[in-house]
This record gives C-alpha cells, sequence and structure tokens, in this order.
C-alpha cells in the first residue's frame, strides 16, 4: 500500500489537489467534488450557508477598489506586532484572510500564494496573511505553505468584523465541524463560532486597494494569475 492509498479520501484529494499544475480554480474544484463525495451531509451544509450568505449580501460594504483598507495592528506568528502602516511604508502588499489551518481550502490556497512569493517580492511587494486563530495554529498553516511572509493572528475576528468579512457559521455548521474534529473554540479561544470571508485584497503603497477578492463561498479563491497582474498595477 503506498501512503497516498492509506490517507483518508479527503486527505488523498487534497494532496493531489496541491500537487496538480492547473488553474487555483479546478484545484479547489477538486477538494470540493471530494467533499461532495464523501461527506455529502457537510457538503449539504455548505451550500445552505453560502445560500443565507449570499442572499443577505454579507461582504457587500466590505472595502471596495479605489477605497482606503482601514489600519490594523495584529501579532504574527511569532508575537510580533505588525502594522499596516510600517508595511505600506516598504511598498504595495496582499492580504490575504484564510479560515485557518484545518481548512483545506485555505491550505491549498497558502500554497498556492506562498509559490508566487519571490515573484511578489520581486515586483516589490509584501504580502501577511491573517487568521484568526492563536500563532501556534497559524504557525502550522504557514509552515505547511512553505511560505516567508507573515501570518497575522485576528483575535475574536475583530479586524475581520470591521471590514464586514465575518460570518457565524451557524447552529448546522457548528454541529457538522465540531463532528468532524474541527475545534473552533479551541484554535480561536472563544466560543463564537465565527470565521472570516476568506478575502484578497492588493493593496498599493499609499494605502488605496487596487484589487479585490471578496466571495461568500469559500471554496473560491482569487486566481494566482488574477493576483500577480494587481501586483504589477500596484507598482
Amino acid at each position: 500500500m503506498t501512503l497516498e492509498q492509506g490517507m483518508p479520501p479527503l486527505a488523498q484529494a487534497v494532496k493531489a489537489a496541491i500537487e496538480l499544475d492547473a488553474p487555483l480554480r479546478q484545484r479547489l474544484g477538486l477538494i470540493a467534488d471530494a467533499v461532495q463525495r464523501f461527506r455529502p451531509q457537510q457538503a449539504e451544509a455548505i451550500g445552505r450557508l453560502v445560500t443565507r450568505l449570499k442572499s443577505n449580501d454579507v461582504g457587500h460594504s466590505t472595502p471596495k477598489v479605489g477605497q482606503m483598507l482601514p489600519g490594523f495592528v495584529l501579532p504574527d506568528e511569532n508575537g510580533k506586532v505588525v502594522r499596516l502602516a510600517d508595511l505600506l511604508r516598504r511598498g504595495p502588499l496582499v492580504v490575504t484572510f484564510q479560515r485557518g489551518h484545518w481548512c483545506p481550502y485555505c491550505r491549498l490556497t497558502a500554497v498556492s500564494v506562498a509559490a508566487v512569493q519571490d515573484k511578489i517580492e520581486g515586483l516589490g511587494a509584501q504580502l501577511v496573511a491573517i487568521v484568526p486563530e492563536h500563532a501556534r495554529y497559524s504557525k502550522i498553516l504557514k509552515e505547511s505553505a512553505r511560505a516567508r511572509f507573515p501570518f497575522l493572528t485576528d483575535a475574536a475576528n475583530g479586524y475581520a468584523l470591521s471590514l464586514d468579512l465575518a460570518i457565524w457559521v451557524g447552529l448546522e455548521m457548528e454541529r457538522i465541524m465540531a463532528e468532524a474534529g474541527v475545534d473552533l473554540p479551541r484554535y480561536q479561544g472563544n466560543s463564537a463560532w465565527l470565521l472570516p470571508i476568506p478575502a484578497t485584497f492588493v493593496v498599493g503603497s499609499d494605502g488605496a486597494i487596487v484589487a479585490r477578492y471578496v466571495d461568500p463561498d469559500h471554496r473560491r479563491r482569487m486566481e494566482i494569475d488574477d493576483l500577480l497582474a494587481a501586483v504589477r498595477q500596484a507598482r
């Protein structure tokens, strides 16, 4: 038996998605298809959650292109305080919101973004990821992605809430996630069961948003080619 054959089916799908040379949407689709096949009740609950979020225009008031990204002061995975204003003094910035180390879509996205970190830095820009988890968990996500950029802890989703990015998962998803072993209260240090919409912002050195990707469906993320094009524009 190979290592892959001994892995759970969803883990096999995540591994295959990470290794696949294809657009991010196609790789994310592999994971979504595996959830649909092997965890149909979870897939149905996710569909209901996404429908609820979209019907309520969640994320509609999130800062848009041309507007200023509000400042933040957040600790990184080593406890160092990071300020948006300080980062922007060094040039354009990519800000990605991720749900947590436990999320296969976030893991794939983090891997994909980290794979082009050299290109982004070569264009004179920087990156930060913002997660609602304690540092010991965000370190897991950072290390699995082989990322060099900071993973900032947004305690209690405070910054995400200020941007209209935080959502309550709902009682149904609380139960399903808990049964799947996703212990948000332990990871985040509170019992709110809030998560950020996994958005991406590309910000110019003046603090204005050059490009954004905000979708209540966490199975969809900004394409890497679009991200790189936005960074070039931010220069």
